[in-house]
């Protein structure tokens, strides 16, 4: 199995109890990398002590998308590419598909904009 990239919605979905096969075998490998605004998401919607602990015990052991100022230039450019042919995307959502384009790995989401972003780009959507 190679890497994969786990947008917010599988998370949220996963913390909440419902069973991903994909999502437990690249955790159970390690073959899982994290965009740091997922991070961010996650940590920022952990209401209670028990998610907080649950997440940050999970984000301790993922490794988390290096993303130098290469990486925002690319986000960028990526947001300005779809919004030229009529796919509007925010910022977030664009640096998330970025990460997948760039670590060349499926993404793993329930978010529709994704689908939306891979029939413009080299994006691999997983559902």
């Amino acid at each position: 199995m190679g890497v994969i990239v786990v947008d917010t919605s599988v998370w949220i979905d996963f913390f909440s109890g419902r069973a991903f096969d994909i999502l437990e075998d690249a955790i159970s490998v390690g073959a899982i990398v994290l965009p740091p605004l997922v991070v961010a998401e996650l940590v920022s919607g952990a209401e209670s002590p028990h998610d907080r602990e649950m997440i940050g015990d999970l984000l301790q052991d993922l490794p988390i998308h290096d993303t130098p100022l290469g990486h925002w230039i690319a986000v960028g450019d990526l947001r300005r590419v779809l919004g030229r042919q009529g796919v509007d995307v925010t910022t977030p959502d664009a640096h998330i598909a970025q990460c997948a384009i760039e670590c060349d790995a499926p993404l793993l989401t329930r978010d529709a904009v994704f689908t939306r972003i891979a029939k413009h780009t080299a994006l691999r959507v997983q559902r």
